[in-house]
């Protein structure tokens, strides 16, 4: 089976939180043909995760990681990997995926009022304008 794989999906089989549902995400996520993971999931996952749980960012990506490694797992690679950069960074990987689709489709610099998200992103030599 192909399946895409919601957010509470990835969280359950990551936390192993919920002994029935984290089995059962386990189990789909280990027997499915292929795992489709949407950047809209992705991007919730990192956000419950260092949000709600209090996750620190290197897990985050740790845990990001052995989830792409996986070869049943399909995702936008490219967008995954800005987004983690700007992870490991200290930034927000959700910006990081912001900018990189931004440039995809045809942006040449990345404009917000976010400082943070501007600075890391002028770091990694992306254009970008930081409104005030």
């Amino acid at each position: 089976m192909k399946i895409t794989a919601d957010t509470n999906l990835l969280l359950r089989a990551t936390l192993d939180d919920d002994p029935h549902q984290s089995h059962l995400a386990a189990k789909v996520l280990e027997t499915a043909e292929l795992v489709a993971v949407p950047i809209p999931a992705l991007c919730e996952f990192v956000w419950v995760l260092r949000s709600g749980y209090k996750t620190p960012a290197e897990q985050i990506r740790a845990s990001i990681d052995l989830l792409i490694q996986s070869p049943n797992v399909a995702f936008n690679r490219p967008a995954v990997e800005a987004g983690l950069a700007l992870l490991k960074a200290g930034g927000d990987i959700a910006d990081g995926i912001v900018a990189y689709e931004g440039v995809w489709l045809g942006a040449e610099e990345f404009v917000s009022f976010d400082v943070k998200a501007v600075t890391l992103l002028q770091s990694q030599g992306i254009r970008t304008r930081l409104l005030a």
